[in-house]
């Protein structure tokens, strides 16, 4: 009888947290975490689009930054050639693909397809990792979308190399119809005049885009990832 009131005592002073409750603005999460990406994936029905490994990197690495305001990733799959719908905005939260659209790489990347990445100014080429976005403003490639480089080496010089999201006449159909592939940029993913508007509007102020290669100096290179 001893025994069990002391248990009691001792299981009423320990504090109880729930593992998804985030102590600094009280929220409870329901996104699941990688014992459930697989699931996830599934539910989704995104094995037609997206490779799980690089759907289980994303989730990774999106569990693992806590700088994010919002249930929302979008990956960009480089490995994919330009011709074919490479970025893709999902909604973690209800489950649901909002967005698959054609995305532009920088020039010095490569044509058909992106082989070769940097993090340099002046390089001209995409950078590969996770990115959180801030705002937006109008500049010469109109309506763009800050990306702030959250891995150090990698991406995070983007901002002092203005690498921002915006649309591009190059990054459509048309272009692909008369030069086999989509126009390259500056090292910004480009995306189409037609839905630029819609999904920069959505994944400004705190959502994150990963994008991939298989790019082996990445995957020894980031933290976020494993």
């Amino acid at each position: 009888m001893r025994r069990l009131i002391f248990s009691v005592i001792i299981l009423s002073i320990i504090p109880f947290t729930h593992p998804r409750f985030n102590e600094q603005n009280d929220q409870v999460f329901s996104l699941p975490k990688l014992p459930d990406t697989w699931k996830l994936y599934e539910e989704m029905n995104l094995n037609e689009i997206l490779s799980y490994n690089l759907f289980e990197q994303a989730i990774t690495g999106y569990n693992k930054i806590e700088e994010k305001k919002k249930e929302i990733i979008t990956i960009i799959d480089y490995s994919k050639p330009s011709t074919e719908e490479r970025l893709y905005v999902i909604d973690l939260k209800n489950k649901e693909l909002l967005y698959k659209s054609l995305v532009a790489h920088g020039r010095n990347s490569g044509n058909l397809y992106a082989t070769s990445f940097s993090n340099k100014n002046g390089s001209y080429k995409s950078s590969l990792g996770f990115f959180l976005t801030e705002n937006t403003y109008n500049g010469k490639n109109g309506y763009s979308l800050v990306l702030n480089g959250l891995e150090k080496g990698i991406n995070d010089m983007a901002k002092a190399r203005a690498i921002v999201m915006h649309a591009a006449p190059y990054s459509s159909i048309a272009t692909i119809n008369s030069t086999g592939r989509l126009g390259r940029s500056l090292g910004c993913p480009a995306i189409p005049q037609t839905v630029s508007k819609a999904i920069i509007n959505l994944l400004k102020g705190g959502s994150l885009i990963y994008i991939y290669a298989n790019d082996p100096t990445y995957f020894v290179a980031s933290t976020l990832i494993s």
